[in-house]
């Protein structure tokens, strides 16, 4: 039986095979490595090139998603904020002091769940939808709890950035953080009572316990916030103040 030859013509007219290219990564896929690695091994690892191998997959295919490392950071950011676990919108009868305590609880556990992340927050203003969502609904608590435009402004950014200082704070593990605390202690106690009589006098409580100094400085706010709020209805009456409003415990 005869041979059959092919010509170039007929080369030219058959489609060439073309090997499958790299599937498509998910972007939650991508964002939720992004956040393993940062979690891992913190942001300096990160990069599109290492993310891409973790993936298994091409820079390409990242900046489909992503113009740059920057952005990448972004949504990293803002998926830890998603995370914030937000009191139920009905108050039922809870004050906008015990809301606004919550709130800040509810970030502070969201970043020290990615202790990595917090550092990042310190760099940029975050404004990601979750990042919008959690502003939102804090504005609005305190919006309708009859707080000024700025007076609600202001505690919100005072609030976050105090929550954003100590979860930035919340670095190492727990053994190397109680080591440092008992080396912290060793040193108070050995100082010199003449020379430094009030640090003396106070050592047997140093260091204080990073999450007590946490709760001490977040009830001092919320004092002050309840101050200056108490002080403009003041202001508005013409008259003095009437503390109906329960404060923080």
């Amino acid at each position: 039986m005869a041979r059959t030859s092919r010509t170039p013509v007929d080369a030219a007219a058959t489609p060439a095979v073309r090997s499958p290219g790299r599937p498509k990564v998910p972007f939650d896929r991508i964002v939720a490595t992004a956040l393993q690695i940062v979690d891992d091994e913190g942001a300096d690892a990160l990069s599109m090139r290492v993310l891409a191998q973790r993936l298994d997959s091409g820079t390409a295919t990242l900046y489909r998603h992503v113009s740059n490392r920057a952005e990448l950071i972004a949504h990293v950011i803002d998926r830890v904020l998603g995370e914030i676990e937000y009191p139920p919108d009905d108050s039922g009868g809870r004050t906008w002091q015990e809301d606004c305590a919550a709130g800040a609880h509810a970030m502070f556990d969201a970043l020290s769940r990615h202790k990595n992340v917090a550092p990042l927050l310190a760099d940029h203003v975050p404004i990601g939808p979750n990042a919008m969502l959690h502003r939102e609904r804090v504005l609005s608590r305190l919006l309708a709890s009859g707080f000024t435009p700025e007076l609600a402004a202001k505690t919100h950014a005072t609030v976050a950035r105090y929550v954003l200082g100590f979860a930035v704070q919340l670095r190492g593990d727990d053994a190397s953080n109680a080591q440092e605390s008992a080396d912290l202690s060793a040193h108070f106690h050995y100082l010199d009572p003449e020379s430094f009589p009030s640090t003396y006098a106070v050592a047997d409580v140093l260091p204080i316990p990073l999450h007590d100094e946490f709760e001490f400085g977040l009830r001092m706010i919320i004092s002050g916030v309840t101050d200056l709020y108490d002080g403009r209805d003041r202001h508005a009456r013409g008259g003095k103040a009437v503390r109906s409003r329960k404060k923080p415990e």
